[in-house]
């Protein structure tokens, strides 16, 4: 009976492939739009005067690559941006560091804990279309927890927020005392800096 190879890559590891992946697409991405913009066209603009004849203003050649490589890009980027949801999923459901994976699992109600907190809210950005105001306490985010985080730290939220551009993450938030549940889609092109349109900190409890 044959044994079972081991994958050679930890979900980190496929993680941290997958982030410089998307940082080399999106940097060739802005290359051929830099073509578009230099010729002045979009992707959507025609290549032909009103008489039907190539425009002598633009560079048909190198016009028609651009947009047959973003197509592809944008493609390879949809692609990447799905499998980095999933292999973020996988990492944040481990085990802590030090956790024993054999232990019986007790089911243990725990309060609410924050780990980021809202302090300040963009309007029209995506926060504010999700009904993010100003000093929501976040317990939730997507599938992350206080338990995900180091002190100090929010690059796994920042992360998950990278790979989910324009798909929907749940999260919940502390509001007077009680937790609302929101829908909040990173996007571009809203008009200001950012996915998310809001500035989030890590929670501390004199915050």
């Amino acid at each position: 009976m044959g044994r079972e190879l081991p994958n050679p890559e930890s979900p980190r590891e496929q993680a941290r492939k997958l982030m410089d992946q998307k940082s080399n697409i999106e940097a060739e991405l802005e290359a051929h739009f830099t073509i578009l913009k230099a010729n002045n066209v979009t992707m959507d603009t025609p290549l032909v005067d009103r008489e039907g004849f190539p425009r002598a203003d633009v560079d048909i050649y190198a016009v028609r690559g651009a947009r047959k490589r973003v197509i592809e890009l944008r493609n390879d980027l949809k692609w990447n941006i799905e499998e980095m949801a999933k292999v973020l999923q996988v990492i944040y459901a481990l085990p802590a560091d030090g956790e024993e994976s054999g232990a019986v699992e007790v089911e243990v109600v725990e309060k609410p804990t924050p780990f980021a907190k809202v302090e300040g809210v963009a309007p029209g950005s995506p926060a504010r279309d999700a009904g993010m105001l100003q000093d929501d306490q976040i317990i939730k985010f997507g599938g992350l927890s206080h338990k995900s985080f180091e002190a100090g730290s929010l690059q796994p939220l920042v992360s998950l927020v990278g790979a989910n551009e324009n798909r929907p993450i749940s999260i919940t938030v502390l509001r007077s005392g009680e937790s609302k549940v929101l829908s909040l889609t990173p996007r571009k092109g809203w008009g200001g800096r950012g996915l998310l349109g809001c500035h989030i900190v890590p929670y501390t409890p004199e915050s």
